[in-house]
């Protein structure tokens, strides 16, 4: 999918008013990246496909309800796109953001403002603050699985479901975490890049050993 295709596909499954707030939020994205380092230079022309597309294909991926947090949010991909679409469409759905750098949580937290979103931003380490009990935690461009993994077992809720944006060597993530934990997981293609999915993660527990 361009990003043509990647916006047109948008303008005609959201309402005008969903639309309205991902165009709002694609032009801060764009204006805040003169001076801080939200999105790839290369990646801004697309930012339709490689960024709020990308972002809603988890959707998809479960239910809107509940607790969604989304770790390493960075520009809020996916989460502050998950809480725009869901501002209409699901309505109990909570959405919680965790960045450490403090210039990102700015930003999240001026859209936050502009788009009067109801969404909790946390100024932290996602190691370090304190267990979220989430239903969905998210994480897109993050950290290796094994790393994301910790933050599932520290985060989630003992019935939630994790959903991890990876690219093509996911595979590999997969096989690297085989003597250390415990999973069912689902890979989910990606319709932006080839090879890529969201591994969509339950069940997470650490093996022991005697």
């Amino acid at each position: 999918m361009t990003s043509t295709d990647a916006e047109e596909w948008i303008r005609e499954n959201v309402s005008r008013e969903t639309l309205a707030k991902l165009e709002r939020f694609r032009a801060m994205v764009e204006q805040w990246s003169g001076r801080v380092n939200l999105i790839g230079r290369s990646t801004r022309a697309q930012i339709w496909r490689r960024h709020i597309w990308d972002s809603l294909q988890a959707v998809h991926a479960t239910h809107l309800s509940g607790h969604w947090v989304d770790v390493g949010t960075g520009a809020g991909f996916p989460g502050l796109v998950i809480a725009i679409y869901a501002q209409e469409r699901a309505q109990h759905l909570r959405c919680t953001l965790v960045e450490s750098d403090r210039r990102k949580v700015s930003f999240l937290q001026a859209v936050v403002r502009d788009l009067s979103l109801d969404v909790r931003v946390i100024r932290g380490r996602v190691e370090e603050i304190d267990p979220l009990d989430a239903d969905i935690l998210s994480a897109r461009a993050v950290a290796a699985l094994d790393r994301l993994l910790e933050y599932a077992q520290r985060h989630l809720a003992e019935t939630g479901v994790a959903l991890f944006f990876k690219g093509s060597s996911w595979r590999t993530e997969v096989r690297a975490t085989e003597h250390s934990w415990m999973y069912s997981y689902d890979p989910i293609p990606s319709e932006t890049e080839p090879a890529a999915v969201i591994l969509k993660i339950k069940g997470i527990r650490r093996v022991t050993t005697c």
